[in-house]
């Protein structure tokens, strides 16, 4: 599971682990973007919520990552990016997965300065043209991670699973700690 702010690395790197090792990568973001760009009514729903930089209820966030889990086959190894966000997410995510009959296998946590972050998500918005990476977002989704998500931080930290890594420098640099801290 990869945990971190917006613009921390955490598509970048779950991709990466993916095209290396043969895992899944289930993003929210990336099945909120596919849903808002095929106009379902669920995408119409969740668009309202991103561009004003909130989180999507934890309600059809939950509902969403069971669909895509149905999917999976069971010996298949996922990689959550962005979620869980909230407590209540991760409450949910522990009963979906023993559902599913899997488990949480470790937690890696990118860590960026707020600094580096809005500069990557202002040139993220500016390349890929994304509504929720605009100045006036960017500011409200680094807070509403630092509210909602910083508490799940500590709850993994409780069950000593969380791995810390240091999510400056390059692409390279960065995969490399994270793939000494995934092997601890």
């Amino acid at each position: 599971m990869f945990i971190g702010p917006p613009g921390s690395g955490k598509g970048t790197q779950a991709q990466r682990l993916v095209r290396e090792q043969g895992w899944i990568q289930l993003s929210t973001g990336d099945l909120f973007r596919d849903h808002i760009k095929r106009e379902t009514e669920l995408g119409k729903r969740v668009k309202g919520y991103l561009d004003r930089g909130e989180y999507v209820p934890d309600d059809v966030t939950v509902d969403m990552v069971r669909q895509r889990l149905r999917e999976i086959p069971a010996t298949t190894r996922v990689v959550f990016d962005g979620f869980p966000r909230t407590v209540a997410q991760t409450e949910a995510l522990d009963s979906l997965l023993g559902e599913f009959g899997r488990r949480v296998g470790g937690v890696i946590l990118l860590e960026v300065p707020r600094e580096e972050l809005l500069v990557r998500l202002g040139k993220r918005g500016k390349e890929q043209g994304r509504t929720d990476d605009t100045p006036e977002v960017i500011g409200k989704r680094l807070d509403v991670y630092e509210q909602q998500t910083r508490p799940v931080v500590a709850r993994y930290e409780g069950k000593k699973v969380i791995r810390r890594v240091d999510g400056l420098g390059s692409i390279d640099d960065v995969a490399r700690r994270l793939a000494t801290a995934a092997e601890a």
